[in-house]
């Protein structure tokens, strides 16, 4: 069932200043960096962090030279942060047993893949989704811009629709001290909400900003972060399936990335070539089998797509890799404000439409 016939949901988003978004980025920033050097690079990194430390783990197989505490710290310091953090790294190669699978062009986990597209948005994502990202997004660029001078980096939106309509914008922002709760609402308000709602919703929609009167300790000082603890955030908010792994850290060998970016590609497709108005597509894989052992597509209406997916799309890791040109340092903008629905100059591969057969 997709969530338009659930007129009632919430979805979620956060600001590049959260920690579990910082170690996401740190996660991505690696493995852009080892891309850039060895496109073959396999990498499988988690970062944690909290009140002054920072571990880095994982595996990494590349001919790549990196430095990965030197990218912690500048990754640390452009999302705003000025505090310095006590790092330790804990890298090791790749386990043989998973090499011996991937080397041959199978999957490089087992795992199940779900991607959506509507066409609600321009963006073919479900309005609620499109929307507490902008909230989000413009949480930072009033604070880069000094916009708002007493915003700091840490925020997180929400928001709540009712009978298919805006109900309630929650925001809760990191500020400097000296900023009374009265200020920090009104210029919220004023500033980052209204200018992304219609007059009608404006009238009717419940605002609330930092509900328990006060957000100025943030990050890392006031909490922990890990990567790929915001999965619903990186995807569709929860409203449709998820099959539990995140994205980011990971190379496109990876089936909880490359098979999720797929997923979301053909969907899109399908929709934009009117054979939806919403679609849902489903995959499942087996560790070390390039054949995926499921691909399942549906429609609003009900109607089977997979025969369509089928002939017009391969689903096997290798395929969808030189398919979506995945190879690439593309992945720390994906670390912030959702992996899909980002259109422009630099549109993402798997945000492409084409003419299907």
């Amino acid at each position: 069932m997709f969530y338009k016939h659930n007129k009632n949901y919430t979805v979620e988003s956060v600001t590049s200043g959260h920690p579990d978004k910082v170690c996401d980025q740190i996660s991505d920033a690696i493995l852009d960096a080892c891309l850039a050097e060895d496109s073959k690079s396999r990498v499988a990194v988690e970062t944690f962090g909290g009140h002054g430390k920072l571990v880095i783990g994982g595996e990494v197989t590349s001919s790549a030279r990196v430095d990965y505490e030197k990218i912690a710290r500048e990754v640390y310091k452009e999302t705003g942060y000025k505090d310095n953090l006590e790092i330790s790294i804990n890298i090791v190669t790749q386990s043989p047993d998973i090499a011996m699978g991937v080397d041959t062009g199978g999957a490089g986990d087992q795992g199940i893949q779900y991607g959506f597209a509507t066409d609600e948005t321009p963006e073919f994502l479900p309005k609620g989704v499109v929307l507490v990202h902008k909230l989000a997004r413009r949480l930072e660029e009033a604070r880069k811009n000094k916009e708002i001078e007493w915003l700091r980096p840490d925020g997180k939106t929400q928001v709540t629709y009712s009978d298919g309509k805006l109900n309630t914008v929650l925001v809760s922002t990191q500020h400097s001290p000296e900023i009374t709760q009265e200020e920090v609402k009104k210029k919220i308000t004023e500033k980052i909400i209204y200018p992304l709602l219609s007059e009608e919703e404006k009238r009717s929609v419940r605002i609330l900003v930092n509900p328990t009167g006060k957000f100025v300790s943030g990050g890392f000082e006031a909490d922990t972060g890990l990567t790929g603890r915001k999965i619903m955030v990186d995807s569709y908010g929860g409203l449709i399936p998820h099959g539990g792994g995140c994205f980011s850290g990971k190379d496109p060998t990876k089936v909880d990335r490359s098979g999720a970016y797929m997923a979301r590609f053909v969907a899109k497709n399908l929709v934009a070539g009117g054979y939806a108005r919403e679609c849902l597509v489903s995959v499942a894989y087996a560790i070390g089998m390039a054949e995926p052992l499921m691909v399942e597509a549906i429609n609003e209406k009900g109607e089977d797509l997979a025969e369509i997916v089928r002939k017009n799309f391969d689903f096997k890791p290798k395929s969808i890799i030189k398919k979506l040109d995945l190879q690439k340092p593309i992945y720390r903008q994906t670390a912030t404000y959702g992996h899909f629905g980002k259109i422009g100059k630099s549109t993402l591969p798997w945000e492409k439409i084409e003419k299907m057969k």
